[in-house]
């Protein structure tokens, strides 16, 4: 009777781990829509409908707290809201983020989870941001003229002045706060999950 008691108790406490885990997804995706709605400027004068938003930082800090799947999870459940809620870009805006978030949060999170350290985390935000960089040049390249009508010249005669900058920054900042933030945060969601 007691093995069985003691199964039934492993059970119910990996079933609760399960279930604060996704609460904290659920959690950390709305948190970066919110982010996505309140803080929203453009940081490109060449480019001002490239609009910056800190809303990947609550993705990094998911990518890094439960692996890399947990990352994409989170982004494509806001790229979802983003797309079909909050934009006009439908579902090309959708597969445009969900390229360059995931890009971000699975390079990092997959390199911080083989060196969870200082050194690991800095290493893992500068390959993500450098990884979502260079994965932009060529999906722009794509999508911009096969679904904006944008011709490939002109999309090649932004990529200096606009989108590179673009991505370096946003990519940048993002984990930059996330390196500020994560500590703190990932201290109180220890003690939750």
């Amino acid at each position: 009777m007691m093995e069985v008691n003691g199964r039934v108790e492993v059970s119910v406490r990996k079933t609760n781990a399960v279930v604060r885990k996704m609460t904290m997804i659920a959690v950390l995706s709305a948190l970066s829509i919110v982010l996505m709605l309140l803080i929203r400027f453009p940081i490109i004068p060449a480019a001002p409908y490239l609009i910056y938003e800190p809303a990947d930082v609550p993705v990094l800090i998911g990518g890094f707290l439960f692996g890399p799947l947990a990352g994409i999870v989170i982004t494509v459940i806001v790229s979802v809201i983003q797309a079909f809620a909050l934009s006009t870009d439908g579902w090309v805006g959708l597969l445009m983020h969900i390229i360059a978030t995931g890009t971000l949060v699975v390079t990092a999170s997959v390199i911080y989870r083989s060196r969870r350290n200082l050194a690991g985390a800095i290493i893992a935000l500068v390959a993500g941001t450098l990884a979502m960089t260079a994965v932009m040049i060529p999906t722009n390249l794509v999508i911009q003229p096969n679904f904006y009508g944008i011709p490939v010249e002109v999309v090649k005669s932004l990529l200096v002045p606009a989108i590179i900058p673009f991505n370096l920054i946003k990519a940048g900042l993002n984990s930059l706060l996330t390196f500020i933030v994560y500590k703190g945060i990932s201290n109180f969601v220890k003690k939750f999950v």
